[in-house]
Formats: structure tokens, C-alpha cells, sequence
């Protein structure tokens, strides 16, 4: 096996995995069909097995190409955030910062936030990575993360901003149909929006939920953007950000003596990036804009 595998050609076995053909990732990485093809017998010859098997209905991935999966996809976020790194000159606000966050903050706090920043400073590129799982800062596969649990690795810096607050909403003209219910028991007898599947999160916030399960629910998604978009909607009640609620008179919260969430919400990046000026930008704002949103 070759000492030294090019990352280009681990960058088109990716995009291969990704996409399940030869012609689907030429399309993909822009490349030519053969040119993928090319790549992928290049890295078979140099790792000594194959990687793919042809199947009807594409190319189908050994269990080596499913065991160097992991180790290629840290090399491409290493690569990643060395390209990001590369483009900071100097004490200029220029480059590329990618950030982190949960699907809610991200769609629905820090868009503002981008926007104010990209006005400020034009030479800035801003990545946004929607996502309930943690992205591992350490490993680079972004640079700046909003956390809504402490971090707990020693090598990031991080902020606390304070609690970002849960509570039970709804449409007034729905609950002006179907009544207000006066304890957490007659939420059974209402349209209840929320999970699909179980996480040690949601496990947490049902037992503040009197015990609600997944059955309770008769709208369901693991969507928080989704589950939002229903209780704006009218369709029923659900979980939803205070602060959020509190800019849409549509909605009201029930049972706000019995049920409350408080979310510690976080900013964190790795510290190796404290003398980068864009991440330390991009750092402060979103700690400014997170502790304006909070304070609503």
C-alpha cells in the first residue's frame, strides 16, 4: 500500500459514497465521469482491495470502503478548515467561518445575526451547519459552535450566555376552538405536536411533560424547524422558544406555571483560534446577538 494516499482521490471516493455512482459524483465534485472513475481504481490499487461492487441499482461500498468512511470524512473537514484558515489575512475581518448550531437558533436567531455581519464586514464568508447532533470543534469540523449544553472539551473556548427558555404554545384561534387546558393532564385531550424519535434529550423534556410520550403526539417530527412551523400554523400545541413566541402576538403560551424548559445555551470555539480575526468577529456577534435574543 502507497505510504501517502492524495487527498484528492479520498476526496472522490467520498463524493462516490455520497452519491452512489461514478456519474453522480462527477457531478457532484465537477469532475468528468472517467476522471472519478480513474480515481476510485487509482486508490483500490494503492490500498490493495476493492472499495465498490457494481449492483443494479448503483455502486454498492465494501466493508474496507465502509471502515476508511470515518478517517476520510476527518481529513475532509481537516482540509476544510484549513481552506477557511487560509483565506484570514492578517488582523482584516476576511475569510471563511463556519459555524455550528441547533436547526431553530440558526434559522431563527442567527440569520439576523449573519446579516448584520456580512454588512459590516463584505470580506467575510459565513458557513451555517444546521444540526441537533454536536459537531466536534477539535476536530475542526466547524469552527464556531452555538451548544445549548456545557462543552466539555478543555481545548475550546466558550462563553455562557445564559438560559433560553421552553415553554408550551399555541395559536390563539386554536385554542380559542378547543379550549385552554388548566393542567398537564388535559394536554391529552388536544392535538399535541412533537418527536419522533427518542433521544436521551427528549427523554429529559418528557418527564417535565408529565410523562408525554411519543403516542401522545398526533403530529410528529424530529424536525424542530417542522414542529415550529405546525404550532405557527395553528394546527396544535407544542414546544417552542419563549423569546420566539413573544414576537408572534398569533401565539400563547399555556400552562406557563407548570411547564418551563430553560435551555444553557453556549458559544464555543477552539482555541487555537483565538488570534484568527474573523472567528474572533464572528465569536463576539454571535455572543452579542444570542444575549439580546435571551433578553427579549
Amino acid at each position: 500500500m502507497a505510504s501517502t494516499l492524495p487527498w484528492d482521490l479520498l476526496h472522490t471516493f467520498l463524493g462516490v459514497l455520497r452519491e452512489g455512482s461514478l456519474s453522480g459524483a462527477a457531478r457532484a465534485l465537477g469532475l468528468t465521469q472517467p476522471t472519478v472513475g480513474r480515481h476510485v481504481a487509482a486508490l483500490e490499487q494503492a490500498l490493495g482491495q476493492p472499495l465498490f461492487t457494481r449492483s443494479p441499482t448503483g455502486l454498492l461500498a465494501t466493508e474496507a470502503a465502509l471502515a476508511l468512511r470515518g478517517h476520510a470524512e476527518q481529513m475532509e473537514a481537516a482540509a476544510a478548515a484549513l481552506q477557511r484558515a487560509a483565506t484570514a489575512r492578517g488582523s482584516e475581518v476576511r475569510g471563511t467561518v463556519r459555524v455550528t448550531a441547533s436547526e431553530i437558533i440558526g434559522a431563527e436567531v442567527l440569520a439576523g445575526v449573519f446579516a448584520a455581519l456580512r454588512e459590516a464586514h463584505p470580506g467575510l464568508v459565513l458557513e451555517l451547519a444546521l444540526s441537533n447532533q454536536l459537531q466536534d470543534l477539535l476536530r475542526r469540523e466547524a469552527d464556531i459552535a452555538v451548544r445549548m449544553t456545557p462543552p466539555e472539551q478543555g481545548q475550546l473556548i466558550a462563553r455562557r450566555i445564559g438560559s433560553i427558555e421552553l415553554g408550551l404554545h399555541a395559536r390563539t384561534d386554536y385554542l380559542d376552538r378547543h379550549g385552554r387546558p388548566a393542567t398537564l393532564a388535559e394536554l391529552q385531550g388536544h392535538t399535541l405536536i412533537g418527536f419522533d424519535t427518542v433521544t436521551p434529550f427528549i427523554r429529559a423534556g418528557s418527564k417535565r411533560l408529565g410523562g408525554i410520550s411519543r403516542d401522545s403526539f398526533a403530529l410528529r417530527s424530529d424536525s424542530d424547524l417542522a414542529q415550529l412551523a405546525l404550532v405557527r400554523a395553528g394546527a396544535g400545541i407544542g414546544t417552542c422558544q419563549v423569546a420566539l413566541a413573544r414576537r408572534a402576538p398569533v401565539l400563547e403560551r399555556v400552562l406557563a406555571d407548570q411547564f418551563a424548559w430553560p435551555l444553557e445555551t453556549w458559544v464555543a470555539m477552539h482555541e487555537d483560534l483565538r488570534q484568527n480575526t474573523p472567528c474572533r468577529v464572528v465569536f463576539e456577534a454571535l455572543v452579542d446577538g444570542l444575549t439580546r435574543h435571551i433578553a427579549i
